[in-house]
């Protein structure tokens, strides 16, 4: 099912690019269109140097029947919906492929074969029409287009989705990761929770994620394993004690405790390395990005945080929370404004391409 999303249904974005990106030339015009094919989510995106940045964002997911991400089945989806989400993504921005400047592809960190279904159809693109081809790591556009929506300028980040979990903050050029996941991701955790448990799919409803609508009905919850380890996380450990939990909870109210104590634990850990970048790097903002970022619960509970060390929090909206295209073009434009291009026959797909690899000369 193809998603569209609007300037409209975004909202304006918070930032001025001049401000948070005063080292880039914001005179000119310049559109750059952006394409994220790194897990479950096919998305095309175009961005632009003029209000209001994102011209259009459009999408659609892959679902499997049973199970989790099937990667070769994932990259089948992608590319049997490529040439329509494509098409929307042009028609809603009012372009043709003839006004973009350049074509941003996700190179990593991702799945290989969504991976390569994305960089194909970019080199395709980039080839056909003479354009320059832009290298996107997943990671950072995540934060760019988070600080874009919010207007943070130097945040503390707490990035976290199905496949990473992870803290990182900005310092000489590049984004130096802090604690992140030793396992399993925040947002495989709930998931494949939901999904042995018998909950899901689907994963969302009404607005929470089924871990939460479980949550909704304990009183307490269920005493199930915390682990920290210094600035990172782990939560394969809460995720087994959790499900053995399930296999012996009598009554839909113990199910609920579980659902709860998972929830608490799994965020609550979250939000302390969170916590502890903040008092370490002494910055005045955290920024919560991701596709779990929109979970209304975790949003809660880091505004509560920030606000404790008077810092203030912020995240971007939720269909620009999770993976979609117009971050991959956001953050194509600023590679392409600071003339970060690559050779097509250069341009492949890296599946652990950290964000603290990257140089990010536009900060």
């Amino acid at each position: 099912m193809v998603n569209v999303d609007t300037p409209s249904s975004l909202g304006r974005p918070r930032g001025n690019p001049r401000v948070l990106y005063p080292l880039l030339d914001w005179d000119r015009e310049v559109l750059v269109l952006g394409i994220e094919s790194t897990a479950h989510t096919f998305g095309v995106g175009v961005a632009s140097t003029k209000p209001p940045y994102i011209l259009s964002s459009v999408r659609d997911t892959y679902r499997p029947e049973k199970g989790g991400i099937h990667p070769r089945e994932a990259a089948g989806h992608h590319a049997r919906v490529a040439p329509e989400v494509l098409a929307e993504a042009l028609r809603v921005a009012g372009i043709s492929m003839n006004d973009v400047d350049a074509v941003a592809v996700a190179l990593g960190p991702g799945l290989g074969p969504c991976l390569r279904v994305g960089a194909t159809i970019a080199r395709g693109l980039a080839a056909y029409y003479g354009k320059p081809l832009v290298p996107v790591n997943h990671a950072i556009a995540h934060i760019e287009v988070g600080r874009l929506y919010t207007g943070l300028q130097d945040p503390v980040i707490l990035y976290v989705s199905g496949g990473n979990t992870m803290v990182a903050a900005f310092a000489k050029k590049r984004y130096r990761v802090f604690g992140e996941t030793l396992d399993v991701a925040l947002g495989n955790l709930l998931d494949t929770f939901a999904r042995d448990a018998g909950l899901a799919p689907p994963y969302i409803v009404e607005g929470l994620h089924v871990v939460d609508k479980c949550a909704e009905e304990a009183t307490e919850p269920a005493d199930l394993p915390y682990v920290v380890k210094g600035m990172d996380v782990s939560f394969s450990g809460l995720l087994t004690a959790a499900l053995r939990a399930w296999q012996h909870a009598r009554s839909k109210a113990e199910k609920a405790s579980i659902c709860l104590g998972l929830r608490e634990i799994a965020y609550g850990a979250a939000v302390e390395v969170a916590e502890r970048g903040l008092a370490h790097t002494k910055k005045n903002a955290v920024l919560l990005t991701g596709g779990v970022a929109a979970s209304p619960i975790l949003r809660e509970k880091i505004g509560i945080m920030a606000s404790y060390h008077s810092a203030n929090a912020g995240w971007p909206p939720p269909p620009i929370a999770g993976d979609n295209g117009a971050m991959i073009a956001w953050v194509g434009l600023l590679n392409y404004l600071a003339e970060i291009t690559i050779n097509i026959d250069e341009s492949f797909v890296r599946q652990r391409w950290r964000p603290d690899e990257v140089e990010v000369p536009w900060r």
